[in-house]
């Protein structure tokens, strides 16, 4: 959060074809987008019989190649951004905030300026990957002085070398449309910070602490800025500070695109990774990486997060974290109350203040996960160091679950375990890494399974646990009532029983 104050050809080309293509691996996810590179249409007439022009020394210069999608590139003065008919409509009834509202299907007349993302996908992505182009169709290109401008929805994205177009460039053309900028304001003091579209008439995901100034205001004023320009007033659905995500509403909002969600299981480290936001308030900036580690679990104190204590499964006895919101220029985080434990991907695409809440997306340009915070080698205070290459974001499977709760309910519910846990590596004579459990409440979840205090937890739900925060934020990342595995170790023996969670109360 950054702050102030007061559209037939019959075979495609494959990644050799372009110059910086995308390599032929597409993922098993882009592979079965509905926008496939068999699809087909009608040619276009400006890329398939293009004649021969002079150059400037008379002789005849071969036409250009035909382009993938039958577009072509055009010259012409460059125009205000119109919608055209493959704009995100509304959502219908019934559907869910994160269902499509694309579904790739092109009007057999239509070639040229509105295929132009679809080339851009297909000169960059191979296979699978082209599908990017079906649902961000639409767009036109432009060239003046030189320079391309592409448009996917309303989105902009320079591009100065066609001849260049890279994978990231097809990235950012499909997703740019879905985030926005957030601005936060109350009394004197304000800040920014990204969001996420999840319909196309307004829900948009972004962080509890960019909505709330980090819990110095329940009523800020929020305006929303769109990639192409648009604001709107917002007001907010309902926050979940325990994971450090809210939903709000844009006022009067329709056609926007929603976000593509991606299942963050299935995520390898070493995957792709664009981090799409508006770092120090710059909107539409793009950075890349990769995914740098997953089943990770950081801590951070929080002003927005109920006050902890008493049977609430906190990591007990737990030191500063390096671990921060991203808190941009002149705004000091508030005097923390509690601290919150969530599970994160961590990544190395520059995540900045005021990335907070914005995207984090796979080469499919699926959402992966929301941007939540960076670590400092500055410790916790809030220090106006740039990215250092470990940024942290919610995942996507998370995030999808806690923002249909929000919308539907208002709030989001989260389990509970019933004991005290703290660190095993820290116990005396401790031979295991994981969470030891030093308390079991009388009646909670982990006393009707069983758990006794001594026991040292493992895995919880598949996932290694090698500390308290792990466990805490794995447990939190589940809905109350969800049922669960746990591995524990009592007295040299590794066990495992089910655990149904409780309900962890504000």
């Amino acid at each position: 959060m950054s702050t102030s104050s007061p559209e037939d050809h019959t075979s495609v080309p494959d990644a050799g074809s372009f110059p910086n293509g995308a390599n032929d691996a597409a993922s098993d996810t882009a592979a079965s987008h509905t926008g496939a590179a068999s699809h087909t249409g009608p040619a276009s007439p400006a890329s398939e019989s293009a004649p021969a022009a002079p150059d400037t020394a008379g002789e005849a210069v071969p036409p250009r190649p035909p382009l993938p999608y039958g577009g072509a590139f055009h010259t012409q003065p460059t125009q205000p951004y119109a919608p055209g008919p493959y704009a995100s409509a509304p959502a219908q009834p019934g559907s869910t905030p994160h269902a499509a509202d694309h579904t790739g299907a092109e009007p057999s007349g239509r070639v040229g300026a509105g295929k132009i993302v679809a080339i851009m996908v297909a000169a960059a992505l191979v296979g699978g990957a082209a599908g990017l182009g079906a649902s961000a169709a639409g767009g036109s290109i432009f060239t003046a002085n030189g320079s391309t401008v592409v448009t996917s929805g309303p989105s902009t994205v320079t591009v100065n070398n066609r001849e260049s177009v890279n994978q990231t460039t097809a990235i950012a053309a499909k997703v740019l449309p879905s985030v926005v900028t957030i601005a936060a304001t109350s009394g004197s003091g304000g800040g920014t910070g990204s969001g996420v579209v999840l319909s196309s008439d307004g829900y948009v995901v972004t962080n509890t602490h960019v909505v709330t100034l980090d819990g110095a205001t329940g009523d800020a004023a929020i305006t929303v800025t769109t990639s192409d320009g648009k604001v709107y007033q917002a007001t907010v659905v309902g926050t979940d500070p325990t994971y450090d995500l809210a939903v709000i509403k844009l006022k009067d909002a329709s056609g926007l695109t929603p976000i593509e969600f991606a299942d963050s299981s299935s995520l390898n480290v070493g995957d792709q990774t664009v981090a799409i936001g508006a770092p120090l308030g710059l909107s539409n900036t793009v950075t890349t990486g990769i995914v740098s580690a997953l089943n990770r679990s950081i801590q951070i104190a929080s002003s927005a997060a109920p006050d902890g204590g008493g049977d609430d499964d906190s990591p007990q006895g737990q030191n500063e974290s390096p671990f921060q919101f991203d808190f941009g220029q002149g705004q000091q985080q508030q005097s923390p109350k509690s601290s919150i434990s969530i599970a994160v991907i961590q990544t190395d695409a520059a995540i900045n203040p005021g990335n907070s809440g914005g995207a984090l997306v796979d080469e499919a340009g699926k959402l992966i996960g929301i941007n939540v915070a960076i670590a400092s080698t500055g410790g916790s205070s809030s220090s106006q160091a740039g990215s250092i290459g470990v940024g942290f974001s919610i995942p996507s499977n998370v995030v999808k679950r806690i923002t249909d709760e929000l919308i539907d309910k208002g709030a989001a519910t989260h389990g509970l375990l019933g004991a005290m846990v703290g660190d095993a590596a820290s116990q005396k004579g401790a031979t295991t890494a994981g969470a030891y459990i030093s308390e079991v409440s009388a009646g909670g979840a982990a006393a009707k399974a069983g758990l006794k205090a001594g026991d040292v937890v493992t895995s919880f739900n598949g996932v290694p646990i090698t500390d308290a925060t792990d466990l805490t934020a794995q447990v939190r990342a589940l809905a109350a009532g969800s049922r669960a595995t746990v591995v524990y170790v009592r007295d040299g023996e590794t066990a495992s029983v089910d655990v149904t969670l409780g309900t962890l109360s504000d």
